[in-house]
């Protein structure tokens, strides 16, 4: 069951809910911020898994809706890629639910960690793509009128694997798409974010659906660290443009390492 927090308790996850919004408005890894605390607060892991995903879903959907324009011209495209995003969020989140909830106890440090290493790498991770141009030249994949080949049989399968990952357990997500999608040869960030967005849309949607069903989601804590997360996006679509990434991304970064550890190695007494 889910422990009854305290006010103060609950007003500070709040804050991390905003500063988690707003993170994932400049830099990504809201999710890094919330989940850890709530576990850390004594909230079942599962739960606190499936409560942040619900919780920061609104931003997803604000976030797609930002990038709708760079989906002009690829719906055929995007719709294909929906499929195996759809399948797979179910995958995973119904294998959250057949988890038994000490294995997923001592599965959510290196989760959380795993997470962090990658949100890490995202910008070494782009560079090496900027400078290498993927796996697939960019010819291949953007077509001389600007649309998009159709995606092989092998990333969609790729992304089928990173959807259930997503369901699973949704940080990092994200980055390991954009990655995939830099090996496929694409190039244009903007469209690789949409491409990205409705993606995280589609797998973390039916994953919350799965959720709510299951009975693992608190509803009160949703709500709470919802509004907080929403206004927190909202503020940075006006920061975004004062408050540099790295700075961001380098707190995110030692807050997730050191949730790792401290998840790792919890104090004795």
């Amino acid at each position: 069951m889910t422990p009854h927090l305290t006010v103060a308790q609950l007003a500070a996850v709040c804050a991390l809910a905003v500063i988690a919004g707003m993170a994932n408005s400049i830099a990504g890894g809201g999710m890094l911020l919330v989940f850890p605390a709530l576990v850390g607060l004594g909230v079942p892991p599962i739960i606190a898994n499936a409560t942040s995903t619900v919780a920061l879903w609104p931003g997803a959907i604000t976030s797609m809706w930002g990038y709708r324009d760079e989906l002009v011209g690829v719906r055929a495209w995007a719709s294909r890629f929906a499929i195996p995003c759809v399948f797979g969020g179910l995958g995973g989140a119904l294998l959250l639910l057949a988890t038994p909830e000490t294995r997923f106890k001592a599965l959510v440090p290196w989760l959380v960690l795993s997470a962090t290493l990658i949100f890490a790498a995202q910008k070494p991770l782009v560079r090496w793509l900027a400078k290498e141009g993927g796996l697939i030249k960019h010819a291949e994949v953007v077509l001389a009128d600007g649309s998009l080949a159709p995606p092989t049989t092998a990333f969609l399968v790729v992304q089928f694997l990173i959807a259930i990952y997503g369901g699973y357990f949704g940080a990092g997500a994200g980055i390991l798409m954009l990655g995939i999608l830099g090996f496929m040869g694409l190039s244009n960030i903007h469209q690789m974010n949409g491409l990205k967005n409705w993606a995280a849309l589609c797998f973390n949607g039916v994953a919350i659906a799965t959720f709510a069903i299951g009975g693992v989601v608190d509803w009160t804590l949703v709500l709470a660290l919802g509004l907080s997360a929403a206004s927190g996006g909202y503020m940075a679509s006006r920061l975004a443009q004062r408050v540099p990434q790295a700075v961001v991304r380098t707190l995110i970064t030692i807050m997730g390492v050191g949730y790792a550890g401290w998840l790792l190695f919890p104090r004795r007494g």
